[in-house]
């Protein structure tokens, strides 16, 4: 019974996922032209307020750990004498760029892709692939997300062991209704500017393994 009960959800899940994809493409395409004017308009306030390049761009592990490359709007300065570190880089436009996710923006591009989807966990970075336990790299069971569960349930307030909970629970429990409360909770969590950086830290503290205690990483 629980083997017959175990092949139906894993069949259900392959299902989903199917169908899954279809939906990230539609809404990343949409997405793409709807927000193409106020893209726009993010990118000449970037480029005004932290010079060319626009767009930042960083190697990222997506399903199965194969890498991508992220997009998204730079919200820091080029490293220099004087700015050296994160909190010295991070400009007032990148905070507000940070707080209404709207540095987010073209990572869209990456899911109509398909090197990511809507929802999932978030892609962190490459070097962290072989500090993770066998549970916490179940998270790159699915492809990376723009949101995800942990992003929905307290985002960089979270410690690194409940937000990689957060991820390996939603690769188990995915669905449509799920993504739908995660987005909708995104929603409200990115209108109240609620976690957007970890205590003592511009955003998230460095993952150094397993026995890490302290809140998230650069996202």
């Amino acid at each position: 019974m629980e083997m017959a009960r175990g092949r139906s959800h894993r069949a259900r899940i392959r299902r989903y996922d199917r169908f899954k994809r279809g939906i990230d493409v539609v809404v990343s395409a949409v997405g793409l032209v709807v927000s193409a004017p106020v893209q726009a308009l993010t990118a000449a306030v970037v480029w005004k307020a932290h010079g060319s390049p626009v767009l930042f761009r960083q190697e990222r592990p997506g399903k199965d750990g194969r890498p991508f490359e992220l997009v998204k709007f730079r919200t820091m300065l080029t490293p220099s004498p004087t700015h050296q570190t994160d909190a010295e880089r991070l400009t007032r436009v990148g905070q507000i760029l940070r707080s209404t996710s709207l540095d987010e923006l073209p990572t869209l591009w990456n899911v109509l892709k398909g090197d990511m989807s809507l929802v999932g966990p978030r892609p962190l970075l490459m070097q962290y692939l072989p500090l993770y336990t066998a549970r916490q790299a179940r998270r790159h069971e699915v492809r990376p997300g723009i949101t995800g569960l942990a992003q929905a349930r307290g985002r960089n307030s979270l410690s690194w062991e409940d937000k990689f909970e957060l991820d390996v629970e939603y690769v188990d429990r995915r669905s449509l209704r799920l993504d739908a409360q995660i987005i909708a909770e995104t929603v409200r969590s990115v209108l109240r500017r609620d976690g957007v950086s970890a205590e003592g830290h511009v955003t998230m503290s460095e993952f150094m393994g397993a026995n890490s205690i302290e809140p998230g990483a650069s996202s």
